[in-house]
């Protein structure tokens, strides 16, 4: 089954800046030959200050004024071709980092995408939830006493913070952790889905967007969209938004995987999703789209 390109954007995407692959110029270019609505860039916040650790993967603090420069003149460069957007992924990490954060605000950004990658365990060094095996294995022991489903309830923990917390447009990647976690068992699946409500639930209540997100499809860590096919039935049943992204590191994958994500919406019994248009009295206005099959 094949969807229409032009009822999408890409509003998740890397570039040089943080850990993509390729510039801003050759994304905007291949989101023009595809046809989008928009492209939407969305680097990884700034956090080694922060947790006084050292990333690859998180843009630099002193590459924050390159990086908004290099996507605004792609926004003037591309104004009447394509919409250009100039946005983040904020790490939400209690007590560390967060999206409300004043060096965050001061980028004066299109949007934000909220997400949570790293859990920084008392007593222990903070780790991705999303990186190798090795790392989540090792945090999991030193931080959680090989606990899981203590861990699964931090990060579930962290996620609501963040959205009780605000300051963000679109949720990122709801359940990552099942990236190393996926068909384990670590706890009891009911567990998960209690911790998966009071997430819907709160969303609901903000106007943000979930997105469904195709990025460890296209990078062959998973065989679904972030949130899966079960979390994406319960927010529906709390009637948000969603918006579907490719989490693109590359410009190969800019609309990456995106007809497997546009049937699980359909399986999930949702019909619509959305674009982001503009800001409005500080809040992102969503054009809603039916999903077009040809």
């Amino acid at each position: 089954m094949k969807f229409l390109q032009p009822e999408f954007s890409s509003m998740h995407t890397h570039t040089i800046f943080c850990d993509g692959i390729d510039d801003v110029e050759t994304m905007c270019r291949a989101a023009y030959e595809k046809n989008l609505f928009a492209i939407g860039f969305s680097a990884h916040s700034p956090v080694e200050k922060q947790l006084g650790i050292k990333s690859d993967w998180n843009l630099k603090a002193e590459k924050v004024n390159e990086y908004i420069s290099e996507v605004l003149a792609a926004k003037e460069r591309w104004q009447k071709k394509l919409k250009v957007f100039l946005g983040l992924e904020a790490d939400y990490i209690k007590g560390i980092r967060s999206p409300l954060d004043s060096d965050i605000k001061a980028m004066n950004l299109d949007y934000i995408i909220g997400s949570v990658h790293y859990l920084a365990p008392r007593g222990a060094s903070p780790f991705t939830v999303d990186g190798p095996k090795e790392e989540f294995e090792k945090g999991l022991k030193e931080g959680y006493g090989n606990d899981a489903q203590k861990l699964m309830n931090a990060y579930y923990d962290a996620v609501l913070e963040m959205i009780l917390s605000g300051g963000f447009d679109i949720l990122g990647h709801a359940d990552i952790i099942k990236k190393n976690t996926y068909n384990k068992n670590l706890w009891p699946l009911e567990n998960e889905v209690r911790r998966q409500r009071e997430i819907a639930r709160a969303a609901s209540d903000t106007g943000i967007a979930i997105e469904v997100n195709t990025g460890g499809i296209n990078r062959k860590k998973t065989h679904d969209v972030y949130p899966s096919l079960s979390f994406l039935k319960i927010f529906n049943e709390f009637n948000v938004p969603f918006i579907i992204t490719s989490d693109a590191h590359c410009a190969d994958d800019i609309t990456g995987n995106y007809d497997i994500a546009a049937q699980t919406l359909i399986s999930a019994d949702i019909k619509t999703h959305v674009f982001f248009n503009k800001r409005k009295n500080c809040n992102a206005v969503w054009q809603k789209e039916i999903i077009q099959q040809k």
